[in-house]
């Protein structure tokens, strides 16, 4: 009796465990085992009661970076945060032969997720259209994988020496909140840790592949969490500011060149040229500003604005010396008129002048005069050698020092 009751059992069982009612229900299942409450707490860390850290990987993916703010000195990214741990508790292995069970996002809460974060984020944002962007896989030995997807605005403290042929880099800290390393130790994954998707900026473009470093921090009440950085290698992209600022200022210092080649006498022509040059240069130098942080230190792009405006000031002033010589070449020009109607006149005979002192008067006035003239001439003949040999000397100094001399890492 007691063998036939045996028998009818195995058979029941084997009817109610066949292949078809496992591959139906063994995922529910298996999910209530391993999330029943009764064996399984969310608020306690994997390794909790064994009194040692829990490893947890880490990789980011960065899908895009949408800009970099100067003046902020923040960049914004769209990144995928990739973490991987074991927890002992999620082993099925004598349950089933599944490889990995994907959790549905309502169950997700009922899993114990490190407490991560980013210390130099300065705004953040989940993405849940049309769902939460997140995704929670347990392998068959109890292996976690968490992938979060993520909108972040990060710190990046630039040093704009250099500005516009600068190379910033940005760091992203990944840490704890509220694990200590007692508890929680993060690790970058060994392969391809920080990822970047095909990313264009429009100003910047990677100079190398980002570096990763392990680093850890210890506060007031001597507790210490890990931590993970990475590094953005940035390099500006010098195009735009080549045809927007460089290329535009060097044609206004040339053009400034041109009232050398006009006639000293053309008094409009002269002012009206340099005073339009000077207003140009500094028109360009307050747009540039205004895309900048007021920052204590002299930037590249203040050297060359600087630079350009000495140049396009001193063509301005090279005339008014000019002018000067000119005034004083037609104030000698009106005493010889003067001289030569006062000869003509009868009555200066009775006055009693001199002729022979008459004549050496105006011998004198009209050396004068040729000199002031011969001076302008010459000033306009120097000005056109000496001011675009300075700029071009200039030039040289400026871009070997600032692409390759300079290193303000």
């Amino acid at each position: 009796m007691f063998n036939a009751m045996k028998a009818l059992l195995v058979a029941v069982l084997g009817v109610l465990y066949s292949p078809l009612c496992f591959c139906e229900l063994a995922r529910k299942e298996i999910l209530n085992h391993l999330l029943n409450s009764s064996r399984y707490d969310a608020r306690i860390a994997p390794n909790y009661e064994e009194d040692r850290a829990t490893n947890v990987t880490l990789q980011l993916y960065i899908l895009s970076i949408d800009s970099i703010n100067e003046i902020a000195m923040d960049l914004s990214m769209e990144v995928f945060l990739r973490q991987t741990w074991v927890d002992p508790r999620l082993k099925y292995e004598h349950l089933s032969n599944f490889s990995n069970l994907e959790l549905d996002q309502r169950m997700m809460a009922n899993v114990w997720v490190p407490d991560t974060y980013f210390p130099n984020e300065k705004e953040a944002h989940f993405h849940i259209v049309t769902v939460p962007n997140r995704l929670l896989h347990i392998s068959r030995n109890g292996t976690v994988f968490y992938s979060i997807r993520l909108s972040l605005t990060l710190t990046c403290r630039m040093s704009l020496y250099n500005y516009p042929m600068d190379e910033q880099n940005c760091p992203i800290y990944i840490e704890t909140y509220g694990y200590t390393v007692e508890n929680v130790l993060f690790n970058w994954k060994s392969v391809n840790a920080v990822m970047v998707d095909d990313v264009e900026m429009p100003q910047f473009h990677f100079r190398k592949a980002p570096t990763i470093t392990k680093c850890s921090r210890t506060f007031k009440y001597e507790a210490t969490f890990t931590c993970l950085s990475t590094n953005l290698h940035l390099q500006r992209n010098i195009g735009y500011y080549m045809a927007q600022v460089f290329v535009p200022s060097i044609l206004i210092v040339i053009l400034s060149w041109v009232s050398f080649w006009i006639h000293v006498d053309a008094i409009p022509a002269r002012i009206s040229l340099g005073v339009l040059t000077v207003l140009t240069i500094t028109t360009q130098s307050s747009g540039i500003r205004s895309s900048l942080p007021r920052v204590s230190y002299v930037k590249a792009i203040d050297v060359w604005n600087s630079v350009c405006l000495l140049f396009v000031f001193s063509a301005l002033l090279e005339y008014a010396y000019i002018n000067v010589q000119t005034r004083r070449h037609h104030k000698s020009a009106s005493k010889d008129t003067l001289l030569t109607i006062q000869a003509s006149n009868p009555l200066v005979k009775t006055i009693g002048l001199n002729p022979a002192r008459r004549i050496d008067v105006r011998k004198t006035i009209g050396a004068r005069e040729m000199d002031y003239m011969k001076m302008a001439r010459a000033i306009d003949k120097v000005a056109r050698f000496v001011f675009p040999m300075s700029f071009v000397i200039f030039n040289i100094t400026f871009w070997i020092y600032y692409l390759f001399a300079n290193n303000h890492e």
